[in-house]
């Protein structure tokens, strides 16, 4: 084989370990936690001081590590589902092999672990529970009825909770924060179930689209946007700076969202709002730099 050949293969494998570990959502948890505890944990401290932090760069990097392990073990027990649902996800992710996927699965977890370790006894106990969550959430909760959805948005903001332990500030503004979160997260993850309601079908996961049907689940869709609302009140009402508007935009934009989620019934609908739905969290996450505390 060519040397322009083993560069365009290497070239793929590299591309494929990217999709497998979500590097997009890697990043942009590395730049949340950095953004969260800059302005809400810890909004007095200086960007230079955060940045030589040691300890506070070693929880990043062990969340940012054991986060990437655990999708790849969720694509590791999903594989079968994304051949159906996924067609083109699945070739790009199979490029490496299961056995090399779960090689590195471990060796992120391996190097995730000795990072905590230098942290605290506490660190360490904390991302091995993180890890053995997210474990038998790919290997058994997700086929769980319910359970898997709530499972999944709790394992979603404990990186959050570890700052929150982290800088010991746990506060009435971050409780609101990290409800909304949790409860955009559920929704979002309720809409992916949706668009791979087919796979889930086959395969025999156990998701409220699967168990009901679409407009049922598209109903708890709608009242878990009720309850969004109410930490985004609480938000609004309090003196936030400019990201105030953030949640102020929160009322059109989830109310858009409903409109298209009962106006159609398509797969590339589900799509779209699923799309729309990551990118509010994005904007919200870049949005934190907005934030003026008065406490």
């Amino acid at each position: 084989m060519s040397t322009f050949g083993l560069i365009n293969i290497n070239f793929y494998k590299v591309l494929s370990l990217f999709s497998i570990v979500r590097g997009y959502n890697i990043f942009i948890l590395i730049i949340a936690q950095y953004m969260t505890a800059k302005y809400i944990f810890d909004p007095f401290q200086s960007w230079k001081t955060l940045f030589f932090d040691i300890n506070f760069l070693f929880i990043v990097l062990a969340t940012a590590l054991s986060s990437s392990a655990g999708y790849i073990i969720n694509n590791f027990f999903d594989s079968p589902k994304d051949k159906l649902n996924r067609p083109n996800k699945f070739f790009i992710e199979n490029l490496i092999s299961k056995k090399n996927q779960f090689l590195i699965y471990i060796i992120l977890n391996f190097l995730s672990l000795i990072i905590a370790a230098q942290i605290s006894s506490y660190s360490l106990i904390f991302f091995s529970i993180y890890i053995l969550g997210i474990y038998f959430y790919s290997n058994f909760i997700k086929r769980s009825f319910w359970l898997s959805n709530f499972f999944l948005s709790i394992l979603m903001i404990m990186p959050f909770l570890a700052l929150s332990v982290y800088f010991k500030n746990f506060n009435y503004i971050i409780f609101c924060f990290a409800s909304y979160l949790f409860f955009l997260i559920f929704s979002k993850d309720l809409i992916k179930d949706l668009e791979s309601l087919k796979g889930d079908i086959v395969y025999s996961y156990k998701t409220i689209p699967a168990v009901y049907d679409s407009r049922i689940t598209k109903i708890i869709f709608s009242f878990l946007i009720l309850i969004i609302f109410i930490p985004v009140y609480y938000l609004i009402i309090e003196d936030l700076g400019l990201m105030s508007y953030y949640f102020i935009l929160c009322i059109p934009f989830f109310l858009t969202v409903l409109l298209l989620l009962w106006l159609y019934n398509k797969d590339e609908i589900y799509l779209i709002i699923h799309n729309l739905l990551k990118a509010w969290i994005l904007i919200g996450i870049l949005s934190i730099s907005l934030l003026n505390f008065n406490y």
